[in-house]
């Protein structure tokens, strides 16, 4: 049987877009994104409960990401996980699990006339999460 590995993210930017462009001219783009559930607890008190991502977005996504996104702003993100480790420099295994986005949706109101409608949907699907270097995760640059 098949494997499934889908994540769908509904949050907020914890800060500017990191973009690099690498050789080939690739851009990819890495930002943390809060994802905030409320539910009240046995005593009926409100608790809210925020976990982060790591987002890393590819090429077309990425430029996207450099122009319109910034630090609070409110985004659909769908994609894969991934997970990728090294050794730091004491030779100690890390182990880092980032959503791979594959498609984007925008979903703050525009607030001026420059960028795309993000009110109407935003811009889905743009650019390609597909490293040409084989795995996105193994070719990370941060």
């Amino acid at each position: 049987m098949r494997g499934v590995n889908r994540v769908m993210l509904i949050g907020n930017l914890g800060k500017d877009p990191e973009v690099q462009v690498l050789e080939g001219n690739i851009a990819v783009a890495k930002f943390p994104l809060a994802t905030t559930e409320t539910f009240k607890d046995r005593t009926g008190k409100l608790i809210s409960q925020t976990e982060w991502h790591t987002v890393v977005l590819w090429r077309g996504l990425a430029e996207l990401a450099q122009k319109y996104l910034h630090k609070s702003s409110l985004v659909y993100i769908e994609g894969r996980l991934r997970t990728r480790s090294w050794e730091d420099k004491d030779g100690n295994r890390k182990f880092a699990t980032e959503v791979v986005g594959d498609n984007l949706i925008m979903l703050d109101k525009r607030m001026d006339g420059n960028g795309p409608p993000a009110e109407s949907g935003g811009l889905e699907g743009l650019g390609s999460s597909d490293s040409p270097l084989g795995d996105p995760s193994e070719s990370l640059p941060f």
